[in-house]
């Protein structure tokens, strides 16, 4: 659960991208450190989101930009129907069950970086209102929206926990850390 990204060796570029996203997945795993599954689930903010919500929706999220970019059909992809069910646990889901879904989206995605020929390879986007027409985007770009997603959400994260139990980001650190 890294906190403070290293420095790169010199010319790693796909590393420290790579470690930016993990230090971002870490952030949002320890907000849920030594809580039950309701309180994972609660809502305690003017929010409609809860902490395991927003770990289903980020694992989830982070394999349909792998998808994309693998250019691959998403086995979990969301419709309009089902789509608010990617912000919550629905019957027999679990935090461990989603945390381990979002492990081996990690290493997979983790794999595919770091064998694609180049982070300037690109693949198209999906067609919708949001992206441009006939979009395509870097690999390099996937690995910076993923920081950039995940942080955001990492933020709500720590607004929710602090809510729940006034436990900061910081105390959460120490305790992951065994500082606490």
């Amino acid at each position: 659960m890294v906190t403070r990204v290293p420095a790169e060796s010199y010319g790693d570029e796909r590393s420290a991208l790579l470690s930016f996203v993990q230090a971002q997945r870490g952030a949002l795993r320890r907000a849920v450190l030594g809580l039950t599954e309701e309180q994972a689930a609660s809502r305690p903010s003017a929010s409609e989101l809860s902490l395991s919500g927003l770990l289903k929706h980020v694992a989830e999220t982070e394999l349909n930009w792998l998808r994309m970019a693998q250019q691959l059909p998403n086995e979990r992809q969301r419709t309009q129907e089902t789509w608010a069910d990617s912000f919550r646990l629905v019957e027999g889901e679990s935090v461990p069950e989603v945390l381990e879904f979002w492990d081996g989206v990690v290493e997979e995605l983790e794999k595919f970086v770091r064998d694609l020929p180049s982070l300037d390879d690109t693949f198209p986007l999906p067609d919708a209102p949001w992206f441009p027409k006939e979009g395509r985007v870097s690999m390099r770009w996937l690995l910076l929206h993923l920081v950039e997603e995940h942080a955001r959400h990492a933020g709500h994260a720590d607004i929710v926990r602090e809510s729940l139990d006034g436990k900061t980001a910081f105390e959460l650190v120490a305790a992951a850390n065994g500082t606490a």
